[in-house]
């Protein structure tokens, strides 16, 4: 029996939804996952010294329960890696990212605006340690469009883009034009922009490929249920810088809570668990 070193759960904690599990959402840090907790009935909260409070519940709709849960996973890949890990050993099989990111194309993606990322780039060196290079890092179609789908109920289509986003591993050098390296990363930021990457952040590309080696189930598209060792994930990010590299907070925080907003919604989606 797998016991987890870094999370203060078992595996009864992941069960729910009947045979799909409970889903997770995944914010990067506490505070957030604390706010996404504030949406779920029957809160229950298990504290860890490191932080990665875990904290489950369910929501709702009409009288259909949904099993859902989120903990932080800290910034970045490295501890995305150990976070994500032990939920999928634990057995989570059901994993959404809710986080935040910065416009690549400022001239249309503003600060308070909401992305759904179908795939993301590897800038980043954890998920070489799993696949070769040329592997994509993808999110699984159900996700994306029960976020897409909440996203348009909400009547927030005009401020919802749908894409391919960046992930890196370091926000000061690439981001920021940190260290010596600095015109070859703005060179670099220059090249995605010009491939109309959407935005970027630090854990999205290694949470796709995690979910695509950990899941063993192959299905055809006719069957509805999910093989009982397929992984699923997606991710909704927050915008909150464009030109400036952080908008204001107040900016940060109400596009923060649409985000989770659009999550909890999609969640319900009746499609990921018929």
């Amino acid at each position: 029996m797998f016991v987890a070193q870094h999370l203060p759960i078992e595996a009864k904690h992941t069960k729910g939804n009947g045979q799909y599990g409970r889903l997770f959402f995944l914010p990067g840090s506490d505070g957030r996952a604390r706010r996404i907790s504030e949406r779920f009935e029957g809160l229950e909260v298990i504290n860890n010294d490191r932080q990665h409070n875990v904290y489950l519940g369910h929501v709702k709709v009409g009288d259909r329960q949904v099993d859902l849960g989120t903990v932080s996973t800290g910034m970045g890949c490295a501890s995305l890696n150990i976070i994500v890990s032990e939920l999928i050993m634990l057995g989570g099989r059901q994993f959404m990212r809710v986080g935040t990111a910065g416009s690549l194309l400022p001239e249309t993606l503003r600060a308070g605006s909401l992305v759904i990322a179908t795939g993301a780039v590897r800038d980043e060196g954890v998920s070489n340690r799993y696949v070769v290079s040329g592997y994509p890092a993808i999110g699984s179609l159900q996700l994306v469009e029960a976020l897409e789908k909440a996203a348009m109920d909400m009547g927030l289509g005009e401020r919802t883009f749908s894409g391919v986003v960046h992930t890196k591993e370091s926000l000061y050098a690439v981001e920021f034009g940190h260290g010596p390296l600095k015109h070859q990363n703005h060179q670099y930021m220059a090249q995605l922009h010009g491939m109309r990457v959407l935005a970027s952040d630090m854990e999205t590309s290694h949470l796709f490929v995690l979910s695509d080696v950990h899941s063993n189930g192959v299905a055809p598209i006719s069957q509805t249920v999910i093989p009982e060792k397929t992984i699923r994930s997606g991710a909704i990010l927050a915008v909150i810088g464009d030109d400036a590299p952080y908008g204001s907070a107040d900016v940060a925080k109400k596009t923060e809570d649409t985000a989770i907003d659009v999550a909890i919604s999609a969640a319900t989606d009746a499609r990921l668990w018929a």
